[in-house]
């Protein structure tokens, strides 16, 4: 009996301590995620709505004797559907320089018409590609990133200048190089996750851009300026370099 009672007090004193020692332990706090840096690679998607102006010049006197086009003034519009990639660099000074390459397709459009004695032209234009390498320089500030971008850029485009009596129908064709600026605000959402809106300006000057009559068999220059501008909302997904950093939106 006296056996049993010790060793229920030795196994009640052993407990005791136990529960001491934990009591003394200290509680260790959770720690602080590390700050959101936007250093690494991503790659993502975009839609945009553009519109722009495309001023006609036939100089050469290639479409005039037939269409009454001298000049013509045509405003365009439109939606783009593309993709972006690009790497940036954050320094500790919040300060962010990057690269970013960006594709578009899509239909930015628009048509003007002219009187002719007894006969009626249309000239018809349609952008069906964007594409621009720019560098982007940015400020970011907790989970957003204030930014600026500019580079060189490319048009593809398409033309037409037809009559209702089907007499002429000329068609030309270009890939236009040209220059691009803007600026954007992007959100970081959740884990790799961003959220983008931003604006673009696409400037291509005056080119002359060949164009021939499937009827005739004419071929002659038209001068052709342009500008097209883009808003544009994007979503991308980010691979991030260096030491791992807190998902995005905590």
């Amino acid at each position: 009996m006296k056996t049993i009672l010790l060793g229920g007090a030795a196994f009640s004193l052993l407990t005791v301590s136990a529960f001491g020692a934990d009591l003394e332990m200290p509680i260790k706090l959770p720690t602080a995620p590390p700050p959101v840096t936007w250093t690494g690679c991503y790659a993502g998607a975009q839609v945009g709505a553009g519109w722009g102006q495309k001023d006609l010049n036939d100089s050469a006197g290639i479409v005039s004797p037939l269409t009454g086009f001298t000049s013509a003034n045509l405003g365009i519009s439109g939606f783009m559907l593309g993709g972006q990639i690009g790497c940036d660099y954050q320094f500790a000074s919040k300060w962010v320089l990057g690269i970013e390459g960006a594709v578009s397709g899509g239909n930015i459009t628009g048509n003007t018409g002219v009187a002719v004695p007894g006969d009626s032209a249309t000239f018809n234009e349609k952008t069906d590609l964007l594409t621009s390498v720019t560098a982007r320089a940015g400020y970011a500030w907790n989970d957003w990133l204030l930014y600026a971008k500019g580079g060189v850029a490319w048009a593809g485009d398409r033309y037409s200048v037809f009559d209702v009596a089907g007499t002429y129908d000329f068609n030309g064709l270009e890939t236009r190089f040209g220059w691009t600026a803007g600026a954007g605000v992007e959100w970081a959402l959740w884990n790799d996750w961003s959220l983008r809106l931003e604006y673009d300006y696409y400037g291509f000057g005056t080119r002359s851009v060949t164009f021939i009559d499937n009827v005739t068999g004419t071929v002659g220059p038209l001068d052709i300026k342009q500008n097209i501008q883009v808003v544009k909302l994007g979503l991308n997904f980010h691979v991030f370099a260096g030491p791992p950093v807190a998902p995005f939106g905590w």
